[in-house]
């Protein structure tokens, strides 16, 4: 598991997510620990390491 730190798209704050480095593709909702809305997040793993990190809101 690796900590990754971002800017929620809603409100701009930084926050964090666990990721399961073993899982090489992942997608999935998440709401911020601020705002609470809900963000699609979408990881890529390579080799154990982070190859991409996306995370939208979600319809708007």
């Amino acid at each position: 598991m690796i900590e990754h730190f971002f800017s929620c798209p809603y409100c701009s704050e930084s926050i964090s997510v666990l990721i399961d480095t073993s899982i090489h593709q992942q997608s999935y909702i998440e709401d911020c620990e601020v705002c609470c809305n809900p963000m699609e997040i979408k990881v890529r793993i390579e080799n154990g390491e982070l190859t991409e990190f996306d995370a939208q809101n979600i319809g708007q």
